[in-house]
């Protein structure tokens, strides 16, 4: 039986999983959950993920509901060696950091998408746009330290950090001036074709979305 994700494209940590999947082929069943419709309030798919949120990983009797979790369970069971994912225990711990940060730094935009999308607030306060800029400097110390965001070579943690970003772009721009490893950073992770095939699509809807509901 094939495992199943239960997505909607435009959301960042569906992005990432996606992006995971192109990278590992793996045999999956792609089943969309449209939010703006209430899809994931049913009360089949509210069993199944009491939290409600996407994207959600089933595999026979296995539910997974969080985007990073599902990035390790995936990148354990089909990548062909450790290194999106090391066994080592420093370097891995050194991976799980950046995907914690990646979970503050989903946070700080669904703050600003969430409200726009769902309760019409067009305007990001002062504070939210302070807080995206942040992080955006805290990224550019962790390149400046490393090639990747937790080490020299790429890792599960750059896809997950990628798909934020993507995102986080439409709000605050990459100023390349002020985190110029970031943009060159992202200009590389975006060219890469698992962010090609299975993340792009995403973040420019989502861009579209955007643009239609801030005022920026």
């Amino acid at each position: 039986m094939p495992l199943k994700l239960y997505k909607m494209d435009l959301s960042p940590p569906v992005c990432a999983a996606l992006m995971v999947c192109d990278l590992h082929n793996v045999p999956i069943e792609m089943i969309d959950v449209n939010l703006l419709a209430k899809d994931h309030l049913k009360p089949e798919y509210v069993k199944k993920n009491p939290m409600h949120t996407i994207p959600m990983l089933e595999d026979d009797d296995l539910i997974i509901h969080d985007s990073h979790a599902i990035l390790t369970y995936l990148t354990e069971k089909y990548g062909k060696d450790d290194s999106l994912y090391p066994k080592d225990l420093k370097k891995r711990a050194l991976v799980d950091q950046k995907l914690f940060f990646d979970t503050l730094l989903f946070f700080r935009i669904r703050s600003v998408t969430y409200a726009a999308l769902f309760e019409g607030v067009r305007k990001p306060t002062e504070k939210q746009m302070k807080d995206l800029h942040e992080a955006y400097s805290f990224l550019e110390a962790f390149l400046s330290n490393t090639k990747f965001v937790a080490d020299d070579n790429m890792t599960i943690a750059d896809i997950s950090i990628l798909a934020s970003v993507a995102a986080m772009r439409h709000i605050v721009p990459i100023d390349a001036s002020k985190y110029p490893k970031t943009a060159a950073w992202f200009k590389f992770m975006e060219s890469q074709s698992f962010y090609k095939n299975s993340g792009e699509k995403g973040s420019l809807g989502l861009g579209q979305v955007l643009k239609k509901a801030l005022d920026l």
